[in-house]
């Protein structure tokens, strides 16, 4: 039942079929699994499928089980149907000055209100102390989103420091950010937009 399908993304190698039907079962009734493996290796692809009995369950599991932590590493938990129409039309956003505490969870819960994120939040973190190097980034799936999110967030206060909130730079580019009229236009035209 694909309305009783969750996605689950960016799980860590240790996760299998039995620790995903463990934590889910806290939401409802689980009927099945599925974590596609690589044929040669054996090894996951860091995502998953959970099925739920009721589409109310699904739901459920999406409003209290997504940005949890899972062997330290925050899961990404969606409507399955959803998952394969997301595109990024290049509303990212940077987010500056994070206090250290602030975890992706807390970004995710504070940008969320203002849209649909395609991505999980990600926190740039140091790869020996998994420290947070206080900033990270955004992904809506709308610049009327990233605009909004900007307006309300640039310069408020969380975990008592303000937090600088701007249009990404574009990867390979010093200069040029998104959030450009060109991006804009294109994404208008994308027929594959979530609304």
């Amino acid at each position: 039942n694909q309305d009783a399908t969750v996605y689950v993304g960016d799980l860590d190698p240790k996760v299998n079929e039995a620790i995903l039907w463990e934590l889910f079962l806290q939401a409802g009734p689980v009927v099945n699994v599925h974590i596609p493996r690589d044929k040669l290796t054996k090894e996951h692809m860091s995502y998953g499928f959970v099925e739920f009995q009721s589409e109310v369950d699904a739901d459920y599991a999406i409003k209290i089980m997504n940005m949890i932590k899972l062997y330290g590493k925050p899961i990404r938990v969606n409507k399955a149907s959803r998952d394969k129409q997301t595109h990024d039309v290049g509303a990212n956003l940077f987010v500056g000055n994070l206090d250290p505490e602030v975890d992706e969870k807390q970004l995710y819960d504070t940008f969320r209100v203002f849209g649909v994120l395609i991505a999980a939040p990600k926190i740039m973190r140091d790869p020996q102390t998994n420290n947070s190097r206080g900033f990270g980034f955004i992904n809506f799936d709308s610049f009327e989103a990233a605009d909004a999110a900007i307006d309300a967030l640039n310069g408020q206060y969380i975990c008592n420091r303000p937090i600088s909130v701007s249009y990404a730079f574009k990867k390979d580019s010093k200069t040029e950010r998104h959030g450009s009229m060109a991006e804009r236009i294109l994404a208008a035209g994308n027929p594959h937009r979530l609304s």
